[in-house]
């Protein structure tokens, strides 16, 4: 395995196009955040003021291989709603970072999908 970015790898002929995708997932409105509120006890600390409803999420960063950008976001849409997220207490969005080079031998399947079935 190489330590090279996939998108620093040469594409070979015919290899699928890869799509980069950024998942934010963040604490709901109304959902307690007991991160978020650690850090906005700790700023008078620093000396900081005038801060307030901090909230702490997390980014999630994947490249996924698949014949177009509406595959890619499908599979990075079930990930996220089933397992990225917890959709009682967490809502996230999803960001198109860009297309990269792949080398992978097959573009991404949603299984489960609607044409899938599980």
């Amino acid at each position: 395995m190489s330590d090279q970015p996939a998108s620093d790898r040469p594409t070979p002929a015919g290899a699928s196009p890869s799509f980069r995708f950024a998942v934010h997932v963040m604490p709901k409105v109304g959902i307690l955040d007991p991160q978020g509120r650690a850090v906005e006890r700790s700023m008078p600390h620093l000396g900081v003021t005038g801060v307030r409803d901090v909230r702490v999420g997390r980014r999630v960063e994947l490249t996924v291989e698949a014949a177009d950008e509406a595959t890619a976001r499908a599979v990075v849409e079930r990930l996220a709603a089933e397992l990225l997220a917890n959709p009682l207490i967490e809502a996230y969005a999803i960001a198109l970072i860009g297309a990269v080079a792949s080398a992978g031998p097959a573009p991404a399947t949603v299984p489960g999908g609607p044409e899938g079935g599980s």
